[in-house]
């Protein structure tokens, strides 16, 4: 079931990013890196094409130049993603063609163009997967150039969205630019809400009273430390523990009626590896 549900996660996230694909980059040219850039700007050339069946044909190429270079390191979840992201656009092509942008405004365009592609790229990189395609291409050159992953995949992207800006133009390809590192912020900053967690340390008198809730209510563990206050030179126990932000506010609120005089400190943390949480081996 566990499998299943992540697998139903991640394809949700591939239509989302497929979504973005066909109905705001397509229409509008905006070749934002990926193969779907290179799809675009390929389609060019070959007026008519389903650029669905276009990222199609480039995935195959890039999973026998990934077989025979690399392996089988890069995964099945990235190969498995690399075709379903194109069978979606293809199908989205082929349930709901449309010739033109849905509006005409440029700027609300590609609003959407970054926003659903790095929202869904988002749900797929939290489930240990991705969209495949320009992944493989920055493994090899990791491997035969020693060249850092990141770097390769944001070097490949910008020259896909300088590549748009010689064929379609030099507004096209600012724009594609431009969407070229909002996708990244937003993709940062979508993965970090997606795992955001409270760490809240507590000192309190009745500090037994507090490790019971935490432990048979909440279902939690803790860490308690032995410290000295520096005014009144009494030692008390600091707890410290990790939960979600809705067990954050139940054990808020029971300090608050245990313990009015408490001292609560609640900070947001998104990397937690652990039991529990994610698992320290990917």
């Amino acid at each position: 079931m566990k499998r299943f549900n992540e697998f139903l996660i991640i394809n949700f996230g591939l239509f989302l990013v497929a979504l973005g694909i066909y109905l705001f980059k397509i229409p509008n040219n905006f070749a934002i890196g990926g193969v779907s850039g290179i799809a675009i700007v390929v389609g060019r050339f070959f007026p008519g094409s389903p650029v669905g069946l276009i990222m199609m044909a480039i995935n195959i190429l890039l999973t026998i130049a990934g077989i025979i270079f690399v392996g089988f390191s890069f995964g099945f979840k990235t190969i498995y993603s690399s075709f379903a992201l194109s069978g979606m656009v293809w199908l989205l092509e082929k349930i709901y063609p449309i010739s033109k942008p849905l509006t005409r405004d440029t700027i609300l365009e590609l609003v959407y163009a970054v926003i659903l592609p790095a929202v869904g790229s988002a749900i797929v990189f939290n489930k240990n997967a991705s969209t495949g395609g320009t992944d493989i291409i920055a493994k090899i050159l990791a491997k035969y150039m020693r060249i850092n992953i990141g770097k390769t995949l944001l070097l490949g992207d910008f020259i896909i969205t300088v590549m748009a800006g010689m064929v379609f133009g030099i507004e096209i390809g600012m724009y594609s630019i431009l969407g070229l590192f909002l996708k990244g912020f937003i993709i940062d900053f979508v993965i970090e809400e997606l795992n955001l967690c409270k760490q809240v340390v507590i000192i309190s008198a009745n500090s037994d009273q507090v490790k019971k809730y935490i432990t048979e209510n909440i279902k939690r563990g803790a860490t308690v430390y032995k410290a000295i206050g520096a005014f009144t030179n009494q030692e008390k126990e600091v707890i410290t523990t990790i939960v979600t932000r809705k067990q954050a506010v139940k054990l808020r609120d029971y300090i608050g009626n245990a313990d009015p005089k408490a001292f609560v400190t609640i900070t947001n943390t998104s990397e937690i590896i652990g039991k529990g949480f994610r698992n320290v081996v990917f």
